[in-house]
């Protein structure tokens, strides 16, 4: 756990919100508190403030009204509670300002857990997590991850990583590829049925609750999509490279829970197809929170995701063409 630092008397205007939030906090737990530690955040506006009494502690998200909305986290909290997940639960809520008031799971994040050694001892609890995603987390009013809104996340990669960080403009032959790219990804994505997801099931989202059950974090934004995205996800993690190796047999592991009637060779193309999305989305991703966002330290990421795009592109021969396009482009980071 992250050591404290006391609260300062006096904060800048900037920090406001800071002050007025643990104010809230004390008034709604009745008690005072005696430390404050900022905790790592994610790439919104979100911001997270781990709260003492001394011996126990709270999470205060601040989330300004005018930039996120609190709602679909609390939507998502009750959710993945009622499936029997360990989301954590929700101590007060102030949605008109912004604040949330929840259970503190902890310091134990799964990045830190899960190694070379240690992966096969974790990953079938984390698949338990994701099959209770897909048969027992309520999608009823979820936003779907539709056809559009997938072509929107690919678009990312042509945009802002290869216009805007590396200065290309490719010309008509690399569309004319890219475009049957998507569409092979999209209707593989739409073939398969249709869950709740997450949208960034990594190491970093989740938690060894103090009580030892997975805590799960971050689920603001998930929507009814693809079966195989969370999956893509987790495998395929920014922090540890899997050899293709221990893929596949974790690949064909979840299969047997989700979709046993679904032939072994369909689902690897399937979970590769997503991965090769998602993965595409991400390096766009990355680029455009460099330059719209200013959120530095997301560039350095992108190698590892370049080179998993890279690997799917090379496994089917279908997408040679496209991969011979980034070649041609010299556009690797």
């Amino acid at each position: 756990m992250r050591a404290m630092n006391k609260l300062p008397e006096t904060v800048d205007e900037a920090d406001q919100r800071w002050v007025d939030g643990v104010a809230w906090a004390k008034a709604e737990l009745g008690i005072g508190i005696s430390e404050t530690c900022a905790v790592a955040g994610d790439a919104s506006f979100r911001r997270y403030l781990r709260l003492s009494d001394g011996p126990r502690s709270w999470i205060l998200m601040d989330a300004p009204p005018e930039r996120e909305s609190c709602e679909p986290f609390v939507d998502i909290t009750q959710r993945l509670r009622q499936a029997g997940l360990h989301a954590p639960r929700l101590e007060a809520l102030d949605l008109k300002r912004g604040y949330l008031l929840l259970e503190d799971l902890g310091d134990r994040l799964f990045r830190d857990l899960i190694d070379c050694d240690s992966a096969d001892h974790w990953f079938p609890d984390l698949f338990k997590v994701l099959a209770t995603f897909a048969q027992d987390v309520d999608t009823g009013g979820l936003p779907a991850y539709s056809r559009k809104r997938l072509q929107d996340e690919l678009e990312l990669f042509p945009e802002w990583y290869l216009r805007r960080h590396k200065g290309l403009q490719p010309d008509c032959a690399f569309f004319d590829y890219w475009e049957s790219l998507c569409t092979e990804l999209l209707v593989s994505a739409e073939a398969q049925p249709q869950v709740f997801v997450h949208r960034d099931f990594h190491s970093c989202n989740l938690l060894l609750a103090p009580d030892d059950s997975i805590g799960i974090i971050d689920y603001q934004d998930a929507v009814r999509g693809p079966l195989t995205y969370d999956l893509a996800s987790l495998l395929w993690d920014r922090y540890e490279p899997w050899p293709r190796a221990r893929l596949e047999p974790w690949m064909e592991a979840f299969r047997q829970q989700v979709a046993p009637d679904t032939a072994a060779d369909v689902w690897q193309r399937q979970v590769d197809w997503m991965g090769l999305q998602r993965n595409l989305k991400i390096v766009g991703i990355f680029a455009r929170l460099h330059y719209r966002d200013g959120k530095t330290g997301y560039l350095e990421m992108i190698p590892r995701f370049w080179n998993y795009l890279v690997d799917a592109l090379a496994r089917y021969p279908r997408f040679h063409p496209f991969l011979e396009q980034l070649e041609q482009l010299q556009c690797a980071p």
